[in-house]
Formats: structure tokens, C-alpha cells, sequence
């Protein structure tokens, strides 16, 4: 799919090479939207969608969450704080080898994979009290605090 050369997607895919770090659909409008305040928000989400199809900027798969941009394309991890919900990347080399592992085993024709990691960033743990940290409540797949 071809993305068209709009000023509203050359806006939009500014703002997004303009950001330090990781950004959903609904902050990317906001900053959008102080450019251009005329945008709609679908036209945003849009042509999100289609940059990120045309490996202009990288769509990030958050389970639990709204899905992130980033300006940043070669292949990397990230790590999610289950207290702020804060993206990072992840200083690790990318594992090529676990798609063969699983191309190998599952049958599949992979693409790529996103791994995202969860734990509580060094902010939240500098404002969690002494109890806190030493008996913090694991998270279950739904959200429940167990």
C-alpha cells in the first residue's frame, strides 16, 4: 500500500520523528492537532496506519494497552512499568534465531516478532514505600492483581 504525500501525513510523520521515546495514536493527535488543529483524529489514525504498513515509523503491540509509535526502526525490545505504563526500549541484540525456532516448530513463515517485557520502572519504584517493593503484587493476564 502506498502512503499518499499529504501535508497532514508529512505532519504526522514529523511529529512522530520529532518524539524522544514511544507514543500511542491518541498523544501523536495531540501533538498533531497543536500543528494543525484543522486534523481530524481519523485522519491521524489513519495515516499511522499506513506509515507503520510502509516501515516509515514502527507500530509496537503493548499487550494491555493501546498500541505505540516510535521513530526508531531497526529491530529492538521494550519493557512496560505495570504501574505507569511507560514504554522503554531495551538495550538487548535482537534474536533473529527465536523466528527459526518457532518457523521450525510451529510451521509458520514469520515476519519478525515484538517481545515486550513488564516490571515497574525506576521512577515508580523510587515513589513505592518499603512495604511496597518488598511485597509488590504480581499482575495476572487480566489485570488482577493476585
Amino acid at each position: 500500500m502506498k502512503t499518499r504525500n499529504t501535508i497532514q501525513c508529512f505532519v504526522i510523520l514529523e511529529v512522530v520523528r520529532g518524539m524522544q521515546g514511544h507514543a500511542t495514536a491518541e498523544e501523536i493527535f495531540a501533538m498533531v492537532e497543536r500543528v494543525n488543529p484543522r486534523i481530524s483524529r481519523a485522519t491521524v489514525y489513519r495515516n499511522l496506519n499506513r506509515l507503520s504498513e510502509n516501515g516509515l515509523i514502527r507500530r509496537i503491540g503493548v499487550p494491555g494497552a493501546a498500541d505505540r509509535f516510535e521513530r526508531e526502526l531497526n529491530p529492538h525490545y521494550h519493557v512496560k512499568c505495570v504501574r505507569c505504563g511507560r514504554i522503554s526500549d531495551v538495550d538487548l541484540p535482537y534474536a533473529d534465531h527465536l523466528e527459526d525456532k518457532v518457523q521450525d516448530k510451529h510451521g509458520y513463515i514469520l515476519t519478525g516478532h515484538d517481545i515486550v517485557f513488564s516490571g515497574i520502572c525506576p521512577d515508580c519504584q523510587r515513589a513505592m514505600t518499603e512495604e511496597e517493593q518488598e511485597g509488590a503484587p504480581a499482575e495476572s493476564e487480566a489485570g488482577c492483581v493476585l
